[in-house]
């Protein structure tokens, strides 16, 4: 098997065979795994659809503003809803999210507002939302670096003395493939495995860091890295809403009963640029766009829902609607978001006075006033 075999749909054999973990199927058909069963009632599973519908229709606005000059820039999760929601809402109320900065389908589950997401990508705060009260840290931006934090935070919570308990909590860390190559994520792989940390480790393997693909990364599946560093790995289908709940779910539950480390590589792709900066027709094919199409997370939810005569057509109008209204309220609210004035970039730097920070802060308020006094 070649590595490039591996880049082909998550549900063939070449793509990880028995090793990959999927419960639903891109025809929308209920499948079984011995390892991790899942009960759903009809309106949990209505629930992760209207999930998966909503995140993307925010997303699709966020895109849109950003092509409208209204946002900086912004990364999409197109394609990769199954493995955010599915995830997300494994989460339990203690648990601790470190993201980086495309989990705009975690951060839903964890209620943070999304127009803090569009601000924080608007230049107008600095992310906006308490991650103690969401169980939800800031955006990371330099790539792999919250892995560090995720596994201090983990190691921190070990020492608190509440696994097992009623208390007990679990972190969780989410990257991409390319943050695989990074120095941060393996040795928070280390002082994981070392000290047995209470963490999950989660890759959103959509198989581009940014232009660079997979086998630039590694020459093995990503999961069976962890193999090296002595806790469990395993791949799941990323486009499988089903699959990565359960997956998550239970490696979540082994973090809070002190079972250590566990890596899930959500097995996807992405069907977007990397941001609204990136030109991905410059270093891929087409052909494999069009391919994952048939595997979209979305569509297979409401295949599984039609099959069952779960839902009926009015349920899916209602969904479509619901989000276009929250995309409509979205837009509106970023489109009002008051700009901060430019002294405002000096609050918050440090916990007290800094005297170059002063000094620059003195400096720029004298050359703002020096056209106030042009002016008049």
């Amino acid at each position: 098997m070649t590595i490039d075999s591996v880049r082909g749909a998550p549900d063939t054999a070449e793509a990880g065979g028995p090793e990959l973990v999927q419960l639903l199927t891109p025809e929308g058909e209920r499948v079984e795994h011995p390892d991790y069963p899942l009960e759903l009632t009809a309106e949990e599973v209505r629930g992760l659809y209207r999930d998966l519908v909503i995140v993307r229709r925010i997303d699709q606005e966020a895109v849109a503003l950003t092509r409208q000059g209204e946002l900086g820039v912004w990364a999409s999760l197109l394609g990769q809803e199954a493995a955010q929601i599915g995830s997300g809402r494994a989460l339990a109320a203690n648990d601790m999210v470190f993201p980086t900065y495309r989990e705009h389908g975690v951060a839903w589950c964890r209620e943070v507002e999304p127009l803090n997401l569009l601000g924080l990508f608007r230049g107008v705060n600095h992310g906006g939302w308490d991650p103690a009260e969401h169980g939800f840290h800031l955006y990371t931006i330099v790539i792999g670096s919250q892995t560090l934090h995720a596994a201090g935070y983990a190691m921190g919570v070990q020492r608190d003395g509440v696994l097992g308990t009623d208390k007990a909590t679990a972190t969780i860390a989410y990257f991409g493939d390319g943050a695989t190559s990074q120095g941060d994520v393996n040795e928070a792989f280390v002082f994981a495995s070392v000290f047995n940390a209470p963490i999950v480790f989660f890759c959103q393997n959509n198989q581009w860091a940014i232009s660079e693909p997979l086998e630039r990364q590694s020459r093995i599946p990503l999961f069976k890295r962890a193999q090296g560093y002595g806790f469990p790995g395993l791949r799941v289908d990323g486009n499988d809403v089903f699959a990565c709940l359960a997956v998550t779910r239970k490696a979540l539950e082994n973090a809070r009963t002190g079972q250590g480390p566990t890596l899930i590589e959500a097995y996807t792709y992405r069907m977007g640029a990397h941001t609204t900066t990136d030109d991905p027709t410059r270093y891929r094919l087409k052909a494999d766009e069009e391919a994952w199409k048939l595997k979209d997370p979305i569509e297979r939810v409401k295949a599984y829902l039609v099959r069952g005569d779960l839902a009926d057509p009015g349920f899916f109008g209602k969904v479509d609607d619901e989000a276009k209204q929250i995309a409509t309220e979205l837009r509106k609210a970023c489109l009002a978001l008051p700009d901060p004035g430019p002294l405002t970039m000096f609050e918050n730097v440090y916990a007290e006075p800094h005297p170059l920070m002063t000094e620059e802060q003195e400096q720029f308020a004298a050359y703002l006033a020096s056209f106030e006094e042009v002016a008049s």
